[in-house]
């Protein structure tokens, strides 16, 4: 066998050998942290995303912590404990508004997820029928609560004098609803459909009411590396479609994240958002949506102003990621 045979058998040995020890670290998943503020049926694109490996087919290793409130899942990202935090865009514009280099990079939540139930026996003739009654809502600062003051200041009532507001933490408001404490109460899902399964009725959906509305949205900050952003409002995306293309798969991932919930409200709670287009149907933030969504946080006097939508939404990502197939 001459030299050269032997020579070339050598770097095809070589070169399989460089192969097999270079080829997992160029298959490892790029490790990255989302930060969510609660672990919400409101946030089933993110959990859709990661239990269907929609995020590791993009090349991503993605970890899911729960901050516990919108302003601890922003400071993650802030501090650079997250790459990406899901919550109100109003958290990130405020944020952004004091000199933070943050912006939007995706859509997650684009309806005004927020019901009002009623006891059967309450007949419901609009907002300013409510003059006079109890309302169970959420504790104030909560999204849920704000729309419905903003609601009535719209149909030119108080909050403070023509209704009388029970305000009770997040997830409790069906105990007062229950106990008659109040006929009426403003409330998530799936406080909703549990509300619904003990016989009480939805007499005004704001998702119906206001339409397209920024209500959460992915945010990381403006230096972030720009391959994995993109990998994952990708995945996101991905996820948002599946959502769209396959509701009863959507819902099994639901029961699985929420085993403790009842399976037939969890089900219900689904259906109803997919059917009311809280769950958009992919990741764009449009002008109309986020400004329609901040101008609750504005009249509330927590925003003073509309951020510039061309510095605050990452538009260039967002259309790449549409442009997948």
């Amino acid at each position: 066998m001459s030299f050269l045979t032997l020579f070339l058998r050598f770097c095809a040995v070589l070169a399989a050998a460089l192969v097999g020890l270079v080829a997992p670290a160029s298959a490892a998943n790029s490790p990255v942290v989302i930060s969510q503020a609660f672990q919400s049926l409101l946030y089933l694109p993110l959990y859709v995303a990661i239990d269907d490996g929609l995020f590791a087919k993009e090349g991503l290793d993605v970890t899911k912590q729960t901050a516990g409130a919108p302003s601890a899942a922003l400071a993650a990202v802030l501090s650079g404990s997250a790459t990406f935090s899901l919550h109100g865009p109003e958290w990130a514009a405020i944020a952004a508004s004091k000199g933070a280099q943050v912006h939007a990079v995706a859509n997650v939540v684009n309806g005004a997820a927020v019901w009002i139930v009623a006891n059967p026996d309450y007949k419901f003739n609009g907002i300013k029928g409510l003059e006079g009654e109890t309302i169970v809502t959420g504790m104030m600062p909560t999204t849920s609560t704000s729309l419905f003051i903003k609601l009535l200041k719209e149909n030119g009532m108080d909050a403070q004098k023509d209704v009388h507001m029970i305000q009770t933490p997040l997830g409790t408001e069906i105990g007062p609803l229950l106990a008659g404490q109040g006929k009426i109460a403003v409330m998530y899902e799936p406080g909703v459909d549990q509300a619904v399964a003990k016989g009480m009725n939805v007499v005004l959906s704001f998702p119906k009411l206001y339409g397209p509305y920024a209500f959460s949205a992915i945010v990381t900050k403006t230096d972030a590396d720009p391959a994995n952003v993109q990998h994952f409002v990708n995945g996101l995306n991905h996820a948002l479609h599946l959502i769209r293309t396959d509701p009863a798969h959507a819902v099994e991932v639901a029961k699985k994240e929420f085993p403790t919930l009842d399976p037939a409200v969890v089900e219900a709670a689904t259906k109803r958002m997919i059917a009311e287009n809280v769950y958009p149907p992919d990741v764009d933030i449009t002008p109309e949506a986020l400004k329609l969504g901040l101008a609750t946080q504005i009249a509330l006097g927590n925003l003073k102003e509309q951020p510039d939508y061309k510095t605050f939404v990452a538009t260039d990502i967002i259309k790449k990621a549409l442009a997948e197939k």
